[in-house]
């Protein structure tokens, strides 16, 4: 009876039965939106953009398609997507699915030695899963054609064409099949979408369980107003303030760095991630994070996206993002799964245009806190500056030390 009730939320969108069961040991009991949307259109065959934005479950909404049409027809699948992380997660939750239907996948990513992946490639797999510029370096070799592959799913097109992925994209494209189907997902459909999609896809279906700029419900939304020197200081306050996991942006890697160096010092268990760690430390990192043995994951934006962890309580963002889109990104990391999460966020004096074009963007205010008093601190700060600015002509403070004003005296005249 349990394992019916698993199902249920799934049983009505034309799975197949050994999937539901597959589902059920999963403990998946409702389809997410984007799940019960594109699963059935993603069955029929069709070509398929999906807006959705991040933690909501669009890899089942590709995955479950893609492996039940593989078992009717003939030839591959095809992932593509911007990061190592994010096809080894993407790996992980087909294999979970379709294992036990004998699903056998390859997974082609950069930073890695290549012959095990050439391995994988001999042993005839159903589902490929890639990063760009590893699967075009293997087309231009020819250790691979991409002549068979009947299904392509490009997921966060819009980071991929961020990271300036448009060449190899469009080169892969050319090298499927015409006769395929096709379903891009991404957070956000800028102009290049619209062309790419218009240029080789058929008559898509398009589904936004999300506007764009929309951020993942149950995440409650801050921001500190605070002296960039006194970030860190601010940071070991929350960290004693929360207990659960916690993820910290920052907006480079030599930030990340320092950062997780500082936090270290600082007693706390602290893994870094970003384009100077290897693929093993990633790797270690991510699942020291998820199984709690790291507290902290401090990462940025690129490196991030491989990040999918349920149960992120707080996400910090200890450097506003380049790009306004990336906070979206950035706190989809927390709330996960109908959890609820919080999102802070620490802005310099001369960021409130920033803060303003984030609000502009997810068409919510951010709350605005009180600097609580910091490690060497003697009283709290009441920030953000333009409240100090708005106190101090309201009440003049007094002069430090001695009074400086001239005494008014009486001169006599001789």
């Amino acid at each position: 009876m349990k394992s019916k009730s698993y199902t249920a939320g799934f049983g009505g969108l034309g799975i197949a039965p050994g999937l539901l069961v597959a589902i059920a040991r999963l403990k998946f009991t409702e389809p997410t939106p984007i799940q019960s949307r594109s699963i059935p259109i993603g069955l029929e065959g069709k070509d398929l953009i999906a807006v959705a934005q991040t933690g909501t479950g669009k890899t089942l909404a590709f995955g479950i398609p893609m492996i039940q049409r593989l078992a009717q027809l003939k030839g591959r699948g095809l992932v593509l997507l911007p990061t190592r992380e994010l096809a080894i997660q993407v790996d992980e939750s087909l294999l979970a699915v379709g294992r036990s239907h004998g699903l056998r996948t390859a997974v082609l990513i950069g930073g890695v030695p290549e012959g095990k992946q050439i391995r994988a490639l001999g042993k005839n797999p159903r589902i490929i899963i890639a990063t760009p510029g590893r699967l075009v370096d293997f087309l231009e070799r020819r250790i691979l054609n991409l002549s068979s592959v009947k299904i392509l799913v490009l997921d966060e097109a819009d980071r991929m064409l961020d990271m300036g992925f448009a060449p190899q994209i469009n080169k892969i494209l050319r090298s499927v099949p015409g006769e395929r189907q096709t379903m891009l997902f991404s957070a956000t459909i800028p102009p290049e979408i619209l062309g790419l999609a218009h240029q080789h896809m058929k008559l898509p279906i398009n589904i936004a369980v999300a506007p764009s700029g929309t951020v993942v419900e149950k995440v409650v939304q801050e921001v500190f107003f605070i002296e960039k020197e006194a970030k860190s200081r601010l940071l070991e306050v929350l960290l004693a303030e929360y207990h659960g996991s916690v993820l910290v942006f920052t907006r480079t890697k030599h930030g990340a760095r320092k950062l997780t160096r500082h936090l270290r010092v600082m007693g706390q268990s602290v893994a870094e991630i970003h384009s100077d760690r290897s693929l093993a430390q990633r790797r270690d990192a991510l699942e020291g994070f998820k199984s709690g043995k790291y507290r902290v994951m401090i990462a940025t934006d690129i490196a991030a996206r491989g990040i999918d962890v349920v149960g992120i309580e707080l996400v910090v963002n200890y450097d506003l993002p380049t790009n306004t889109q990336d906070y979206v990104h950035r706190i989809g990391r927390t709330a996960r799964a109908g959890m609820a999460g919080r999102a802070i966020s620490f802005a310099t004096f001369d960021q409130r245009s920033d803060i303003r074009d984030i609000e502009k963007l997810i068409r919510t205010g951010l709350s605005i806190k009180q600097v609580p008093a910091l490690p060497f601190d003697r009283a709290p700060r009441t920030l953000p500056a333009f409240v100090l600015e708005q106190q101090r002509a309201e009440k003049p403070q007094k002069p430090f030390g001695r009074s400086l004003k001239k005494k008014t005296t009486t001169r006599r005249r001789r």
